[in-house]
């Protein structure tokens, strides 16, 4: 697959992985259209050229549908669909104050799993739309997983069930968009310095950039973007979840 001329979408865009993945995107000729929450849209700077934010919640099927309205609007063929948004809160199943709120959990599958799955069916149903190309390829949908979900740490349940989710659906998604020409590979990274580690202490980082066994530091967004553009470009990567984690085996705690 060409990036060059084709049109991607990517979620959680305004910041992070997302953010990296859009402007890396976009650096190899590609228009793309990032999604966001309307906050994060209105507090964003301004992307790079070629990179156009659009407000959407990813579990709300009405507004995604209308942001892929807008690509086909643009007169854009979308090829790509990148699903980066996410939360990460912290909870035990069973803490001080209680059991885990039942609610939380419900919000992280909805947001991590459910919207992933939305993004997916929807910006599937658009890329199969298109011709395909001399290969009989018409797309790719790249999914973020986690790490968690192999080894998922004292606390992060939800969230672990979650990138599982993720993890759990590529093989069978990948069967079942094989007869549009439709790709779908997930990526599982470690830990990324992105902006949801930048409340942790100098130390805190330290101690989880330790625990890597080599290269001994946090991952780079750019560095999940190029892997984006990587599983793009390769057109026999399907149906796979790719590690980027540097070799970590997360402990308990």
């Amino acid at each position: 697959m060409d990036i060059a001329g084709s049109t991607a979408l990517v979620t959680g865009a305004a910041s992070g992985l997302g953010a990296a993945t859009a402007a890396a995107l976009a650096a190899r000729g590609a228009t793309v259209y990032g999604l966001d929450l309307d906050k994060a849209v209105a507090a964003a700077d301004p992307g790079p050229e070629g990179v156009t934010l659009l407000p959407a919640d990813v579990t709300d099927e009405e507004q995604v549908r209308a942001a892929l309205a807008r690509i086909d609007a643009d007169g854009a063929r979308l090829r790509l669909a990148v699903n980066c948004a996410g939360i990460a809160p912290s909870a035990r199943i069973l803490g001080r104050r209680g059991p885990h709120d039942l609610d939380l959990f419900k919000a992280v599958l909805e947001v991590n799993l459910v919207g992933t799955f939305n993004v997916m069916r929807l910006a599937a149903q658009s890329i199969a739309r298109h011709e395909p190309d001399d290969n009989g390829q018409r797309g790719c949908v790249v999914n973020t997983a986690s790490i968690a979900a192999y080894e998922g740490q004292v606390g992060q349940i939800a969230y672990a069930a979650s990138k599982a989710g993720v993890a759990g659906m590529t093989v069978t998604a990948a069967r079942d968009l094989a007869q549009y020409g439709i790709r779908v590979v997930t990526i599982a990274p470690g830990i990324v310095d992105t902006p949801m580690m930048a409340g942790f202490s100098d130390e805190v980082r330290t101690g989880l950039a330790e625990g890597v066994t080599f290269p001994k530091r946090l991952a780079h967004p750019d560095e999940y973007a190029r892997l984006v553009t990587m599983i793009a470009e390769h057109d026999y990567l399907n149906g796979e979840t790719i590690r980027m984690d540097g070799a970590l085996r997360m402990n308990a705690r």
